[in-house]
């Protein structure tokens, strides 16, 4: 009986194990995947390509955003196109952005991240572009495939002056 309660005991520590390492891969897996999101919609941006710029984000209405660029917000993927469209127009050239501070959590179908983006260029009118920003966006996973569902892009404000800080510093 000892050695029968024993070997059920010894399935049982390694069946927890095992699930347990399976969670942690499956979560580094899916953070891995969105990073690599992440470095697509990157290469995306510096390329101007819009439509690859979308693919990372939910393809319909139900996607919600808080840009920096009026509106307010964006509601759906169409909207959020069009706003893309006419940020990278407002360039001549190309465009360099650099993420770095990427968070990112993955539990089941939900995930969330933040990062620091600095996005930098020539403007139309010749005068450089050069801002950073703060960036969150909620994941879910839609078929196999992380998508954002929602984005918020700010910056800090200097409240004494009521002016933005497109290049803030930690």
């Amino acid at each position: 009986m000892k050695k029968t309660l024993l070997a059920v005991g010894a399935i049982a520590i390694a069946l927890a194990w095992f699930s347990l390492a399976h969670q942690v891969s499956a979560k580094s897996d899916d953070e891995a995947a969105i990073r690599t999101h992440e470095d697509n919609f990157a290469k995306a941006v510096s390329a101007k390509d819009v439509d690859k710029i979308m693919a990372v984000y939910v393809p319909d209405d139900s996607l919600f955003v808080f840009d920096l660029i009026p509106p307010r917000q964006y509601v759906g993927a169409k909207a959020y196109h069009d706003d893309w469209k006419g940020f990278l127009d407002s360039f001549n050239g190309p465009v360099k952005i650099d993420i770095s501070d990427v968070s990112v959590l993955a539990r089941g179908n939900l995930a969330f991240g933040h990062s620091i983006q600095h996005v930098s260029g020539t403007g139309k009118d010749g005068k450089p572009i050069d801002m950073t920003l703060r960036v969150t966006d909620d994941y879910r996973k839609i078929k196999g495939n992380w998508l954002i569902v929602q984005e918020h892009v700010s910056v800090p404000v200097d409240l004494a002056t009521g002016k933005p800080d497109f290049n803030s510093k930690p």
